[in-house]
């Protein structure tokens, strides 16, 4: 298995607590295509709490030369470019160039970002150039489904480090376990996801804020695959939130999600959410 980065040290069971659940937005819609010199569109909509924002994106990529340039416009009036090469300089190696643009405030941030991964190590290094200037650099160390990371970040205008975290992980195609400790070795989490069959997922996170409170945090969550077409997604969290995700694929290219999250200490109240999204690809 390749070496993930050091955020994605705990990704199988993040993905499983959180991706796939619809209820965050009333109302989602997200069309894609992709026409036939390359260049591929995406737009995303979300309607929640009587506000509506979502993204137009245009991404072209030319394989042989490494070459991928990405433009976003959203409706905050947001102008994002990315620039990435990868392979072009060596083998394994992956430089991003990130621009924004708020034409209402004159606003611009320009960030560049470096990665380098082989099959037994993971580096990246993520500098925001018109901010601070900051740098923050990670790496992942990996043998035999091993993995042992860590995270540092540094504000170069106060000469300071401003952020390290650390993380232990195991991982085999079967299950994956992991232990983090971030904010500064302050946020301590433990997560869990086995893949019990090709039908069933399950998996846990359980999280200690030591700054903040003495209670731990638990978070439990499973998916059942239907059949090929479809699944449905459930989890619950020690507060007795609850959530249900429902997915289907209506017909090639088209697909149904509809998601609802309860409160299950106070059914009464109006604390419940619903939401659907509609993808389409093309």
């Amino acid at each position: 298995m390749s070496i993930p980065a050091f955020t994605d040290i705990a990704k199988p069971s993040n993905d499983l607590l959180n991706k796939d659940f619809f209820h965050a937005a009333s109302a989602a819609l997200e069309v894609r295509s992709k026409a036939p010199n390359g260049v591929s569109f995406n737009v995303k909509e979300k309607s929640s709490g009587g506000s509506t924002n979502g993204t137009i994106e245009v991404k072209y990529s030319d394989k042989p030369t490494g070459l991928t340039l990405t433009q976003q416009w959203t409706t905050i009036n947001a102008l994002e470019t990315k620039i990435e090469l990868e392979n072009t300089f060596a083998k394994g190696v992956k430089a991003e160039v990130l621009t924004t643009f708020l034409p209402s405030s004159q606003s611009k941030s320009a960030k560049v970002n470096l990665s380098f991964k082989q099959p037994s190590f993971h580096a990246r290094a993520f500098f925001n150039l018109l901010k601070g200037p900051t740098a923050n650099v990670d790496a992942v160390l990996g043998h035999d489904g091993f993995m042992v990371g860590a995270e540092a970040g540094y504000d170069v205008q106060k000469a300071a480090i401003t952020k390290y975290s650390a993380a232990v992980g195991y991982s085999v195609p079967e299950y994956t376990a992991a232990i983090t400790a971030t904010n500064s070795l302050s946020v301590f989490s433990a997560s869990y996801y086995h893949r019990v069959n090709p039908m069933v997922e399950a998996g846990a996170k359980a999280s200690w804020d030591s700054k903040d409170t003495n209670n731990v945090t638990l978070e439990v969550a499973s998916k059942y695959r239907l059949d090929r077409e479809s699944f449905v997604k459930g989890k619950i969290n020690d507060r007795g939130i609850a959530a249900l995700a429902y997915s289907v694929s209506l017909r090639p290219g088209v697909t149904l999600g509809l998601g609802a999250s309860f409160d299950t200490q106070n059914l009464n109240e109006a604390a419940h959410k619903v939401g659907a999204s509609f993808t389409f690809e093309a």
